[in-house]
């Protein structure tokens, strides 16, 4: 137990040293948690009439958002895949990494579902046996199942190695490898899961295509490796963790390939709704093109497929993958955000137009809508921030119990 509390105790007092960028940082995320706690508590006391969801449009920031968060949640995977099952040495110690990112995305998605919910005291009815769990009929209690239980075992995953690590002791394989196994089988079904989700409104055409859970595993590979290569580059340059350039080049190209995979599925799936242009092509008609006037989201829509057509074929280039401090961060960084860019203004809003009675309404989400969702990512990344500075000083060697016995290459 002394040796638990010495655990947490030594890992949270090295998680909040930092430099002036670094405390610059958590004061950054800090302001939208602060303004986001006011509006938070102004949704909480007032309802859901504060954000911008109507009869039309049921859908908000929250839920687009929290359909993005899997597909970085389950990306996640991609770390943990090369180091136990292709037994790559140069990423064994950054798998705990890769554990943590899906941790704090699992949380963030989670976090974002509370608040679509809007009575965040009637969560209970989420858990068997004590509220009324709708099952089979609610596909989205099949989706808090697979995120909680994706949660529970990364969880116990990073806390186990890190705690191994930290008072030098090696993990017990038979105990460890099985968690490792299961998180990358589930990862996936983060995404079968959320895609069902989505599919199973049967009045919203756009959604109902057999080529969703690919298209959303597609834009996991593109968005999840290219916040991991950020981090990573992040990492070995403020940090004493060393990350070879070899693991770079692997995630680059996963986001090559995601990225053209992403192209075919949606080219089929445009093909296919606008050549035989029938009334179920009606919504995406209006994304693509507007309808009387109402056009919001055709900019959004040409200019995320321009990026996504530039980032991959920039990635094609070999020196822009090598531009390990100046083109390949900036391409990352794209393709992160035209993801989660898409979700709202391509996927999710466009989706409500038109109506069962054929009417054309754009949805406007308001100030509380727009702070709400900036409080949630800004805590998510403090925690991502707190954990990764953690963790680092764990693999670093530079935290570790006084007992611990030190070797070549950190702890034993």
């Amino acid at each position: 137990m002394k040796k638990m509390i010495s655990f947490v105790t030594d890992f949270v007092s090295y998680a909040i040293k930092g430099g002036a960028k670094y405390y610059a940082w958590l004061l950054f995320l800090l302001f939208f948690v602060l303004v986001g706690a006011y509006t938070t508590f102004r949704q909480l006391t007032e309802g859901l009439i504060l954000i911008g969801a109507t009869d039309q449009g049921m859908w908000e920031l929250y839920m687009s958002n929290f359909i993005f968060t899997a597909h970085i949640a389950a990306a996640a995977v991609l770390v943990v895949i090369p180091a136990y099952i292709y037994k790559r040495k140069d990423m064994k110690e950054l798998a705990v990494l890769g554990e943590i990112i899906a941790l704090s995305f699992v949380t963030i998605g989670i976090l974002f579902i509370i608040y679509h919910v809007g009575r965040p005291e009637r969560m209970w009815h989420f858990i068997p046996g004590l509220g009324y769990f709708n099952i089979p009929n609610s596909m989205l209690d099949f989706d808090v199942i697979v995120l909680n239980v994706y949660l529970i075992v990364n969880l116990v995953a990073v806390f186990y190695l890190l705690y191994k690590k930290y008072i030098g002791q090696p993990i017990n394989k038979k105990y460890y490898t099985p968690l490792i196994y299961l998180a990358v089988a589930w990862g996936p079904l983060i995404h079968i899961c959320t895609a069902y989700v989505l599919s199973s409104n049967a009045r919203m055409h756009s959604w109902a295509t057999a080529v969703l859970p690919f298209a959303f595993l597609s834009m996991a590979g593109a968005s999840g490796p290219s916040l991991i290569i950020i981090i990573f580059l992040l990492i070995r340059k403020y940090t004493r963790l060393q990350i070879d350039d070899a693991v770079i080049d692997l995630f680059s190209q996963i986001i090559a390939w995601s990225l053209g995979i992403l192209l075919l599925v949606l080219s089929s799936e445009y093909f296919t709704e606008l050549y035989s242009s029938t009334e179920h092509a009606a919504s995406i008609k209006y994304n693509m093109f507007g309808h009387n006037g109402l056009n919001a989201y055709v900019p959004w829509f040409w200019l995320t497929m321009v990026l996504i057509v530039g980032s991959f074929i920039m990635l094609l280039i070999p020196k822009i993958r090598k531009s390990y401090n100046r083109f390949l961060p900036a391409v990352c960084a794209v393709v992160f955000l035209v993801v989660l860019f898409e979700k709202p203004v391509i996927l999710v809003f466009p989706a409500f137009v038109p109506n069962p009675l054929g009417e054309y309404t754009e949805y406007y989400p308001t100030l509380v809508e727009y702070f709400n969702m900036l409080f949630v990512w800004a805590v998510g990344f403090i925690g991502l921030t707190l954990l990764m500075k953690g963790a680092i000083g764990i693999l670093t060697g530079e935290v570790r119990h006084p007992d611990a016995v030190e070797v070549k290459g950190g702890v034993k």
